[in-house]
């Protein structure tokens, strides 16, 4: 088993800025990539980024150039710096990890989640 336990989530002005962190525990192996996906009231979970192990990292086109993703593999953690932050970015933030075992069996764990709301 893996647990994920997010935090960072909190209200900001519009333009401002929050950092989530993720923390993965538990039984953790060849990690494919870790993640973050959030969901609004009323709409559908949405992907927000990824990164791999090696540091390659993906993007929503509507965090592009906003948020930024990070990872500290020797920890387990990730990151994400969220910036500019605007009335369309406000849900609930889940950090993800995926994992393959020998057999290429996937693994997909994910957080509580942790609310981030923006002032209107």
């Amino acid at each position: 088993q893996v647990q994920l336990v997010e935090s960072g989530g909190g209200l900001v002005l519009p333009g401002g800025s929050l950092r989530l962190s993720c923390a993965a525990s538990g039984s953790i192996f060849n990690i494919d990539h870790m993640a973050w996906h959030r969901q609004a009231p009323g709409k559908e979970r949405e992907y927000v980024a990824a990164i791999l192990p090696a540091g390659t990292t993906n993007y929503a086109d509507s965090v592009k150039g906003r948020f930024a993703i990070s990872t500290d593999n020797a920890k387990n953690t990730v990151c994400l710096q969220m910036n500019s932050l605007n009335p369309e970015d406000p849900a609930v933030y889940y950090c993800t990890i995926l994992m393959y075992d020998p057999q290429n069996l996937p693994y997909d764990y994910w957080g509580q989640g942790t609310q981030v709301s923006v002032c209107s």
